[in-house]
């Protein structure tokens, strides 16, 4: 006799075949780590961003603290951040920001105005002497910040100014709370510099800072009060200090790294496209770089170490200028990626380049013309020209160790010059030895670049206005010590204060045809930006601006392994 089948098995048996009486647990695949790797060419000199403006110092700031507003680095489109309204009134000289509401600092104090009020207050307190400062000027006069309510404040500004709500984007905003003192004490220049603990800086930002080891790493992890909720996706972010860029591109290539922070070099387009094929890596090309390396001289008062005689004449940086071919120049420096300049405003800014312009030709009889007007001839017939008092006519120019591009730029200067007669002595040091010689005064000439904060020119006024603290050759001036820059000066502020967009433009075509004629900075070539990142890195909306992966570090995730 035949057994019946079991009831439960039975109901499972189908016309369609013979199904599992249990179906089998569904198992979740292990999540993956949020955990990303950068990597940065230096060391930060401050945690405080009001008192440090390079790259590394910014990227700290970026990381940590927030803005009013933020300007997207992708689309340049300025978005609301530590605001949710903003109404601009009294014809242009007025901004009333209305503040977000739920937003705590990463120590659990509420944010509110009297934080806005203090960072304005910090940006322009004298003793501080801060590098965000200049941005936000009008007219030379600093902007003043009216608390409304607890989460409510109003700017009012010298003059009119069309950029008012972009140039927020470059004021972090800081606790009252824990450096309220230190500025009422004079000491606020003094405070979170790089020996600070971790745990006592406080922010708004994404992430908090974890660990700093010097000349190693700096590891942030996520900021469990950040006012976007769910953000930032990654749970940690370390970022290691790499200055060798073969050291950085063989990270990157091997899986070591997922974000390279700065540009890859052309020399490595290559070997990075045949990495993207074997799927190690994803390439961004993001266009015509903003940041062209430049070649300045100390222009400061002799008195106070700058230059002298026949190094501070127009004459001189012109003819320079006329002896350098710069297509070649872009191609050698950039190994057929760079693109010929001749300022500070490149094509990738599409927005405020002036096409109509005339580049500064590849003359070289008119560059040995005009040294021989200032004295500088070749007395003995060596080839090698000789300044009035009979000595040879040489210029030391510092540049950056181990950046290959500002090395082989400053080597092909060194070589360009030559044909006309003069000498460069170049002299690379590390960044940090640089950026002090430059700080300080202690120098004659630089090659190296300058790091734009937007492209909006209102948000460059540290550098067009004489005042300016990074106005390279001779900053921060109590009055324009030349015509064309009091020229420039007139017309960076007639720029800033109109609300008509097709006079802004035409005043800053001005601006750069001014400055082309003088040459107080001297450009030649600008690559073109390609960013590399790890294909394990979702999220990626890369800039032509810096930190060109990392502005948007809260939406960065990992998605794979």
């Amino acid at each position: 006799m035949r057994r019946a089948l079991p009831l439960a098995l039975a109901a499972v048996l189908l016309a369609g075949g013979l199904y599992f009486l249990v179906r089998p647990r569904q198992v979740e695949p292990p999540a993956v780590p949020q955990h990303a790797v950068a990597a940065m060419r230096s060391e930060p000199r401050s945690f405080n961003r009001y008192v440090a403006r390079e790259r590394a110092s910014h990227l700290v700031s970026v990381l940590m603290h927030a803005r009013l507003v933020r300007i997207q680095l992708d689309t340049q489109e300025v978005e609301p951040w530590l605001i949710t309204a903003h109404q601009i009134g009294d014809g242009g000289r007025s901004l009333t920001l209305t503040l977000r509401d739920d937003v705590v600092w990463s120590d659990g104090a509420p944010f509110t105005s009297e934080d806005v009020a203090f960072s304005f207050k910090a940006a322009f307190d004298p003793s501080v002497k801060s590098t965000v400062a200049d941005a936000l000027m009008v007219a030379g006069q600093p902007v003043q910040c009216e608390v409304l309510g607890p989460h409510q404040v109003k700017l009012t500004y010298a003059e009119p100014t069309a950029a008012a709500l972009r140039t927020l984007d470059g004021l972090p905003i800081l606790p009252q709370h824990v450096l309220g003192a230190a500025l009422e004490a004079g000491t606020f220049r003094d405070q979170w510099t790089t020996t600070t603990p971790p745990a006592q800086l406080v922010g708004l930002g994404p992430f908090l800072l974890e660990s700093y080891a010097p000349g190693e790493r700096l590891v942030f992890v996520r900021n469990p009060r950040y006012f976007r909720k769910g953000f930032p996706k990654l749970d940690r972010l370390t970022v290691q200090i790499v200055p060798d860029q073969n050291a950085e591109f063989l990270q990157v290539s091997n899986g070591g790294l997922d974000v390279m922070t700065g540009d890859l070099r052309p020399d490595d387009l290559a070997a990075a496209r045949t990495a993207a094929e074997a799927g190690t890596v994803r390439l961004h090309d993001v266009g015509v770089g903003l940041d062209p390396d430049m070649l300045w001289l100390n222009l400061k008062a002799e008195a106070d170490g700058g230059v002298s005689g026949w190094k501070r004449r127009d004459e001189f940086r012109i003819a320079l200028s006329k002896a350098v071919d710069r297509t070649t120049m872009a191609n050698a420096v950039y190994q057929g990626q760079g693109v010929a300049v001749d300022g500070f405003v490149t094509p990738g800014n599409k927005a405020w380049f002036d096409p109509t312009r005339t580049m500064t030709p590849f003359d070289l009889a008119a560059s040995k013309a005009l040294l021989d007007t200032i004295g500088l001839t070749d007395r003995n017939g060596d080839g090698q020209r000789d300044a009035p008092d009979g000595s040879p006519a040489r210029l030391t120019v510092l540049t950056q160790k181990g950046n290959a591009a500002r090395e082989r730029g400053a080597a092909f200067l060194q070589q360009a010059v030559r044909a006309v007669g003069l000498a460069l002595d170049v002299v690379p040091l590390e960044q940090g030895a640089l950026v002090e010689a430059i700080t300080t005064g202690k120098y004659e000439a630089a090659y190296f670049g300058a790091l734009a904060s937007d492209t909006d020119p209102a948000s460059q006024l540290n550098f067009w206005m004489s005042s300016g603290s990074f106005h390279p050759w001779n900053p921060a001036q109590a009055t324009p010590a030349t015509p064309w820059e009091a020229e420039i000066d007139r017309l960076m502020q007639l720029q800033v204060r109109s609300l008509d967009p097709a006079e802004r433009t035409r005043l800053f075509a001005e601006v750069q045809k001014t400055f082309a004629a003088a040459q107080p900075a001297i450009y030649f070539a600008v690559p073109r930006v390609t960013v590399v990142t790890s294909r394990r890195l979702a999220g990626v909306r890369p800039g032509i601006l810096q930190p060109s992966v990392l502005w948007n570090a809260d939406d960065l995730s990992i998605v794979g392994r």
